[in-house]
């Protein structure tokens, strides 16, 4: 069956469940393709003959791909059919693992990576806007949860088990392993997965939507600069803090299980008191930061604040999605677009802000400047009260 605008609002969450896990999958999918370099950051620099800082941009390439393509690349394909759209996307993700996997040199490495920031651009736009499609407008908090819970997944699963695999047999076999999982992930999507109608709006937005829509983007992209400043090298952080190479994976696992602590109070929160639910995750994130500030580099400290930050952050790109989609002030999918674009433009800007800071003036500064920069996104969604309303 063929779900269109006008069935959808009649479909709760446990109708659409299958179809939201499908799409939790190819999320794990994306940000286990996106994140993975974290984890092999050492690894991949020895192997080319590199600095550490400029691996870590490995991520930010990846993440100027999607900023500069996001909202492009969604308002071309705007009339394509939504489910063959997204089929395409996750075959990006087979090309670019596959390519780097395979990569003889640092820079086919990093063509891999374009390739993938590319796919990227457009495939979590087309999530966000597949999943309010999904059920009725009540549910749409818990639905882009449960669609964005396989981004918890893949910094809990994915990103951990890849790294400790890359640990113990070469940081190749971690990205042939990701190539066969995406080529698994595009049958099961295709599978299970039902189509949408891809309705637009026929009417111009109410006025003041768009300005809440860009508090939303400005805050989701200070605050994922801050967050990518210092994210972007955990795994230095942590080997500077005692913790031996062959525990980064599973520490990595540990604290992105925290992760779905976050996850479960947005998906709870997002669809009784947006607002609330946004300062609580967001405030957490800040404290938890500060607490690796003060902490850095004793172990106990650093791993207990890695834990915390981890389960703060977890719930975070859920109330972005959502508090987007909400503005209605343009389709999901374009919402979703600037969403995605303003995040890694975030990733890219922290992750080369962390890149200068590293060389500058040590590891010590960076949760302390991410510190400052995630609380100045919670001070922007504070103040915009209507893009981050007390109710749905």
């Amino acid at each position: 069956m063929t779900l269109t605008a006008d069935h959808a609002p009649t479909r709760g969450v446990r109708d659409a469940l299958p179809a939201l896990l499908s799409l939790a999958l190819a999320s794990a999918l994306a940000v286990t393709t996106e994140m993975l370099p974290v984890g092999l950051l050492p690894d991949l620099g020895t192997a080319f003959g590199v600095s550490d800082s400029t691996t870590g941009l490995l991520v930010g390439l990846y993440a100027v791909m999607v900023a500069v393509f996001a909202v492009p690349l969604t308002m071309a394909t705007s009339r394509f059919a939504r489910k063959p759209l997204l089929m395409a996307t996750i075959a990006g993700y087979v090309i670019s693992n596959t390519v780097v996997a395979l990569a003889p040199t640092f820079a086919v490495v990093a063509a891999g990576r374009a390739v993938g920031g590319l796919t990227h651009a457009l495939f979590f736009a087309l999530l966000i806007g597949y999943s309010p499609r999904l059920v009725s407008r009540a549910h749409v908090g818990r639905a882009l949860a449960i669609a964005g819970s396989g981004v918890s997944a893949g910094l809990v699963l994915g990103v951990p088990l890849l790294t400790s695999l890359g640990t113990a047999a070469g940081w190749r076999a971690s990205f042939i392993t990701l190539a066969v999982a995406s080529v698994a992930t595009l049958a099961l999507v295709g599978a299970v997965l039902p189509p949408v109608a891809n309705s637009q709006p026929t009417s111009r937005p109410e006025p003041g939507r768009r300005g809440m829509l860009v508090a939303v983007s400005a805050s989701n992209l200070v605050v994922f600069v801050g967050h990518f400043s210092a994210y972007t090298f955990i795994s230095l952080l942590l080997l500077s803090s005692g913790v031996g190479p062959a525990f980064i994976g599973p520490i990595l696992l540990a604290c992105g299980a925290c992760g779905l602590i976050g996850l479960w109070y947005a998906g709870k929160g997002l669809d009784r008191n947006p607002r609330r639910t946004t300062l609580i995750l967001l405030l957490a994130t800040v404290a938890a930061v500060a607490l690796l500030g003060v902490g850095w580099p004793a172990l106990v400290a650093v791993l207990g604040a890695t834990a915390l930050w981890c389960a703060a952050f977890g719930g975070v790109p859920s109330v972005y999605q959502a508090c987007a989609v909400r503005t209605h002030a343009v389709s999901p999918e374009r919402a979703g677009a600037w969403v995605n674009a303003t995040a890694n433009v975030g990733i890219a800007g922290g992750s080369a802000l962390g890149a200068m800071l590293l060389d500058r003036a040590g590891l010590g500064v960076l949760p302390w400047v991410a510190m400052v920069l995630i609380f100045c996104g919670t001070l922007i969604a504070a103040l915009a009260r209507n893009a981050f309303p007390d109710r749905p």
